[in-house]
């Protein structure tokens, strides 16, 4: 028999996963947008109450995923990359399981990768390049790959980045090599369904996360590459078959925001000099696929790597390298309705944003957190407060909107609250 704290996990994981968990990267689905209503439009002048907080999540710049009653997370600890469970009403724990060694690399704090909780596992990628497939109850091992090992992947300056994709049966991941840039591997036992390749994956690969679109009724994964090679590739979801490539985008250092995607456009940016942001529209025709330039902007316009949310018609995402300055961009047109010249509510370095109910969660480097309205009429704040007990660390890790809770990860810090309005 199960010990009771892992009988209650397996009893949740047994049911579907509620409608405002956010069980993976970006949330439910993959864009940055909380399904969740009846929240908190404004902020009292010290912020949302708070619900609790832990220590003990380890270092890294990952954030967490939220599934039936459950919390996930990795971090870096005593020298090992771990994968660790939590509840989500209090945040204790519940199991932690290591994975391997830690590889070092720039901003050696560990793991970047957000968990993916789908079919009672959790898929992890760790900086080195370990792909892990563990149970959801109980944190065993069912199977694991190694992108460097199996795909002949090169580790980037700060690691493995990115954040595995459950579709189907088949787990989505981006080893970034030139015979393996993107790889489908069965979610059962981890085999290889398919690998993608690419002339030439380019420089500084690794950090992206690939997305879902679907263009006429051909099913494609769309992810950012590096400069130089790819760059922001469409592959086919069945044989992993390149489909079309929009180099134009990327830049030579690091690609980093998971493309924003809509019927057949794309929107996708990147930071660091060369960097900047593209709207490209996925034209078939004869069963060829093109990626036509609707829209570019160089530096002018780009995002570093707090991510890209689309509400409506309109993109809003933190602008300019390493700046999260509140921007908002007409998706069909890629026209810019707003850009501010710094960070909300006094936020400085690269601002994380995502949404729910109206309203956008801003995270910035030295720790603020600001709640701004989404409309492309102007831009406003209605909320702000500070993370208490700051790691010292940059603020990196994006914020998470799960079950009327608001989940901000500092390092070996997690932080809860409540920003549902109260009847």
């Amino acid at each position: 028999m199960l010990p009771i704290s892992l009988a209650v996990v397996a009893a949740a994981l047994a049911a579907d996963t509620k409608p405002a968990d956010w069980p993976q990267w970006r949330g439910p689905n993959r864009d940055g947008v909380s399904t969740e209503t009846g929240l908190l439009q404004e902020w009292p002048k010290d912020g949302p109450t708070k619900a609790w907080s832990v220590k003990g999540c380890g270092g890294g710049y990952s954030t967490v995923a939220v599934a039936g009653g459950f919390i996930y997370g990795s971090g870096k600890m005593d020298g090992k990359d771990v994968v660790w469970c939590r509840t989500e009403k209090d945040g204790k724990p519940v199991w932690s399981t290591p994975v391997g060694d830690n590889k070092k690399t720039g901003y050696d704090e560990g793991p970047r990768g957000t968990p993916t909780v789908a079919d009672g596992k959790v898929f992890a990628v760790m900086p080195g390049g370990a792909i892990v497939c563990l149970t959801a109850k109980d944190g065993k091992e069912v199977w694991r790959k190694d992108y460097v090992k199996d795909f002949k992947g090169s580790v980037p300056s700060w690691g493995f980045s990115d954040s595995v994709l459950v579709d189907g049966d088949l787990a989505v991941c981006c080893p970034a090599s030139k015979s393996a840039a993107l790889v489908a591997l069965k979610v059962k036992n981890g085999s290889v369904a398919w690998q993608t390749e690419v002339k030439n994956v380019g420089a500084a690969a690794g950090y992206s996360s690939p997305v879902k679109m679907t263009v006429g009724k051909t099913d494609m994964y769309v992810v950012l590459l590096g400069k130089g090679g790819a760059g922001l590739i469409g592959v086919d979801a069945k044989t992993g078959k390149s489909l079309w490539e929009y180099n134009k985008v990327a830049n030579g250092v690091a690609n980093i925001p998971t493309p924003v995607v809509k019927g057949d456009l794309v929107w996708a940016s990147s930071g660091y000099g060369d960097g900047g942001s593209a709207l490209v529209h996925i034209k078939e025709s004869n069963g060829k696929f093109e990626a036509e330039e609707l829209k570019y902007y160089d530096k002018q316009v780009q995002n570093h790597h707090g991510g890209m949310v689309l509400v409506g018609d309109y993109v809003y995402f933190g602008n300019a390298h390493n700046s999260g300055h509140p921007a908002c961009v007409e998706f069909k047109t890629g026209e810019v309705k707003w850009k501010e010249t710094k960070g909300a509510a006094g936020g400085s370095g690269s601002g994380c944003v995502v949404y729910a109910d109206g309203r956008l969660y801003f995270r910035y480097e030295n720790g603020k957190v600001a709640l701004v309205k989404a409309s492309p009429d102007k831009f406003e704040v209605v909320g702000a407060f500070d993370i208490p007990e700051k790691s010292g660390k940059p603020s990196w890790q994006h914020p998470v909107v799960a079950n009327g809770k608001l989940y901000l990860r500092d390092q070996d810090n997690l932080h809860c609250y409540d920003v549902k309005k109260k009847k």
